[in-house]
């Protein structure tokens, strides 16, 4: 391990939700929830106006609902995010060559290797300029932890949660983590944490005293040897750099397990229409679907299949993942679930048989559809009705740039307003007002 804290995590504060209220004038200091609208969707952040009234990330919306009806329910906009999110990261490279991204909101960055810090005071410095340069270019806050190694400098940004700084001295690391619950070490799962409970183990410390044999005896070589180490502030894992990917990949943690088979499905054919989506992103194709599924006793499973070729329909996808899920035994619950794509390449060769085939069939079941009743008279065609989901940015003819408010019975609900702007006026329109048209999100801080 280093001798000073020069490894940093950052991760931004309540990103989805924080980001939705800068955007949002009249939204902060709200409740402000982002997540899957429809009956099985989930929480995906919450502002912590909204986590006092208990709402936490992967908990099921009509949960949260519960818990605080008069928060602001809206979509996720990962236009937006992913805008910040390459601001964030662009000031993380200008500190090191070495950053590594966890997500769109988190990272490590190996300050030495930047040469912008080599000993506690030139760490903090570096910490607390990078938290100003994200405020002043993004409009929103980041916490930040330094230690000498990435597991410590993750446990840093959580205690210094939000809008703050945490340096954890080399030489402390053991005095600190001593009291904490064994669920603050990586790898420890509501399992692994009720295993070590009946053992009579619920502390770090407690961990460190019983031994390497004990941990060994209790949760298997691997398992039990990398918590010991961990109990006893040992992680020698590196910084590494992004590079290019050879797969895309997009995976959930859920803080409750989900026991429930068809929501298990759900999530799975979710994950694929995202991983699908940065595929295309990418402008890649692959040709081979993995699944991964973290059961409730932390054991993880990968399964793969290879396709004919390189593919990026999201229902190919979603077709395999959902097939190598069902050879995947998922009763005692799962923790995490993730679906990838690897074997990428530039193109895409579909089954043009195939494609031709569905492209003919939806044809016939759209002209069946469209197809009068023998003694009916013509209908004329209906007008497309387009669906507005609350958070969803628009713009009117006369009124400027808003976002939708709410929407149902014919009717959409607009609030007019913009990131610099005061809170705005609320109006209302016919889903189908030819004035009113989906726009781009605006930035949140003025160039």
């Amino acid at each position: 391990m280093r001798s000073a804290p020069t490894i940093m995590h950052l991760d931004m504060d309540a990103f989805f939700a924080a980001a939705e209220q800068a955007a949002k004038p009249s939204l902060r200091g709200k409740a402000v929830v982002v997540g899957g609208l429809g009956p099985r969707g989930v929480v995906s952040t919450a502002s912590y106006e909204a986590r006092a009234f208990g709402v936490h990330s992967a908990m099921p919306m009509g949960q949260a609902r519960r818990l605080a009806p008069h928060a602001a329910y809206l979509v996720p906009r990962f236009t937006l995010y992913r805008e910040i999110s390459e601001q964030v990261m662009r000031l993380l490279g200008a500190l090191s060559p070495l950053v590594e991204p966890l997500s769109l909101d988190e990272a490590f960055v190996d300050l030495e290797a930047g040469k912008v810090a080599f000993d506690a005071r030139s760490a903090r410095e570096a910490g607390e300029r990078l938290r100003s340069d994200i405020k002043s270019v993004t409009g929103l806050t980041g916490s930040v932890g330094l230690a000498a190694s990435k597991m410590l400098a993750k446990i840093g940004s959580e205690r210094a949660k939000p809008d703050g700084l945490v340096l954890i001295e080399p030489g402390t690391e053991r005095d600190l983590l001593a009291p904490l619950s064994v669920r603050t070490l990586p790898g420890v799962g509501p399992a692994t944490g009720d295993h070590l409970r009946r053992a009579g183990i619920t502390s770090v410390g407690e961990i460190a005293e019983a031994g390497s044999d004990e941990l060994v005896r209790l949760l298997g070589r691997a398992h039990g040897a990398s918590l010991y180490a961990m109990a006893l502030a040992l992680d020698e894992r590196p910084v590494v750099a992004e590079r290019e990917g050879k797969s895309v990949s997009v995976e959930d943690t859920y803080d409750v397990d989900i026991h429930d088979r068809v929501r298990v499905r759900g999530e799975v054919a979710r994950l694929a229409d995202r991983c699908v989506s940065r595929l295309r992103e990418s402008g890649r194709s692959g040709r081979t679907v993995v699944l991964k599924v973290r059961r409730f006793d932390f054991s993880t499973l990968t399964r793969s299949e290879t396709l004919r070729g390189p593919t990026d329909d999201p229902a190919v996808v979603r077709e395999a993942a959902a097939r190598l899920l069902e050879g995947v035994d998922t009763t005692g619950g799962v923790r995490l679930l993730g679906v990838g794509v690897s074997g990428l390449a530039d193109y895409t060769q579909e089954d043009l048989f195939a494609q031709a085939a569905t492209e003919r069939l939806a044809a016939e079941v759209a002209a069946r559809e469209k197809e009068p009743a023998p003694s009916a008279e013509p209908a004329a065609p209906e007008p497309a009705v387009r669906h507005w989901r609350p958070g969803r940015d628009v713009t009117h003819r006369v009124h400027g740039p808003g976002w939708v408010q709410g929407s149902g019975v014919g009717r959409v609900t607009v609030r007019f307003e913009t990131p610099q702007s005061p809170p705005g006026r609320v109006r209302t329109f016919p889903v189908d007002d030819p004035d009113l048209s989906p726009s781009e999100p605006l930035p949140l801080v003025r160039p």
